[in-house]
């Protein structure tokens, strides 16, 4: 009922409403035997009721701001019960229509006590001028319906919270994917352009020593890796893409041997625990990107165990304070397993990287 749309569809609702009553009220009052002025007067009271009744759900439901809400339904609650008290009791049945939409639209309490401030006004009126042609059926059907419209605005507060919740969840999740494809290309296209860039310069020192065979066998290896690449990212952008430490092993081997770094890796990885070998796989690939572009190191070497993975390098210690993408990116991948990351210098020269799930 928020949007303009569910505004027009309401006006032709309660318009159904009002026109089922309030006209007949409005012909009783002409046709009575009052003076000219009172019956103007009335009139014009009748109809300003009704136009409210019709017309307030717009600010109702769109202002936001329950002080608004609860003004504009206690204005129209005083119009009715002015009303009803001049026209007599026997027109009751006129506050069903604000009644209902103050049970709807202001909070339980707020709407309890305005509509039980009103049944108590009528029971009174009733009970101390008993000859005006009022009877318990009419305050009883108020109530009712006033019970009625309670329990219906407190369903659509919990839907409208509800759908609230759904859009922050999916909100959430578009972030989280954002997070992801960002987190996940940095990795790729970090680790893959790094070892293409390192074996394109060694392919063209073949070219200029005139090492046409060898020259060849890392282009070769160049459009692999490109090739590979081409194919993470599109994984990647799909959401199935699934890292194989033991494949980061042998990928980490090859990069540090093109870049003429001695490697120290583990043969195997069965060591490892099943579910950490994905992202201890990641950790590897991120920590060799780094060896490659930052270290300037000569040699670097890899640990595992059934819950860590520690490479080590003997370079310049690069990476020294805030952490990157790269290792904000880690600590993502880990917290879901309950891991750390640590990085750092070493006293006796070079750098570390350890992973551990606890």
């Amino acid at each position: 009922m928020r949007s303009r749309d569910g505004n027009g569809k309401w006006f032709l609702f309660g318009l159904v409403f009002v026109l089922l009553y309030v006209p007949a009220v409005i012909y009783d009052v002409v046709v009575s035997d009052r003076s000219v002025l009172e019956r103007s007067a009335l009139v014009l009271l009748l109809v300003s009721y009704g136009l409210g009744w019709l017309l307030a759900p717009k600010w109702l439901w769109s202002s936001g701001s329950e002080n608004v809400n609860t003004l504009i339904c206690l204005a129209l609650t005083v119009l009715g019960l002015v009303v009803v008290f001049w026209m007599g009791m026997s027109t009751a049945g006129l506050m069903v229509y604000i009644m209902s939409t103050v049970a709807i639209v202001l909070t339980p309490w707020r709407a309890i006590a305005i509509d039980g401030s009103v049944l108590v006004a009528l029971a009174s009126t009733m009970y101390l001028q008993r000859d005006l042609g009022i009877d318990g059926g009419q305050l009883g059907t108020l109530l009712s319906i006033s019970l009625g419209m309670l329990a219906m605005g407190r369903m659509i507060r919990a839907n409208q919270a509800l759908s609230l919740a759904q859009e922050e969840i999916a909100a959430l999740a578009r972030t989280e994917e954002r997070n992801r494809l960002a987190r996940d290309l940095h990795d790729v296209l970090g680790h893959s352009l790094t070892t293409i860039t390192l074996k394109a310069g060694v392919a063209r020192r073949l070219l200029e020593s005139s090492s046409a065979d060898r020259a060849l066998e890392e282009i070769r290896e160049v459009e692999h890796l490109t090739r590979q690449a081409l194919s993470d990212v599109r994984a990647t952008v799909s959401g199935y893409r699934e890292v194989s430490l033991s494949a980061e092993v042998v990928g980490a081997r090859a990069a540090l041997r093109a870049a003429g770094v001695e490697a120290d890796l583990p043969h195997a990885v069965d060591n490892v625990r099943p579910e950490l070998q994905g992202v201890f796989g990641y950790v590897l690939r991120e920590a060799i990107t780094n060896v490659l572009r930052h270290a300037a190191a000569t040699r670097c070497s890899v640990r595992l165990g059934d819950t860590w993975l520690e490479v080590r390098d003997d370079g310049r210690g690069a990476g020294v304070g805030i952490p990157g993408t790269g290792l904000r990116g880690l600590t993502e991948r880990l917290a879901p397993h309950g891991g750390t990351v640590q990085a750092g210098p070493l006293a006796e020269g070079g750098y570390r990287l350890r992973a551990e799930v606890a």
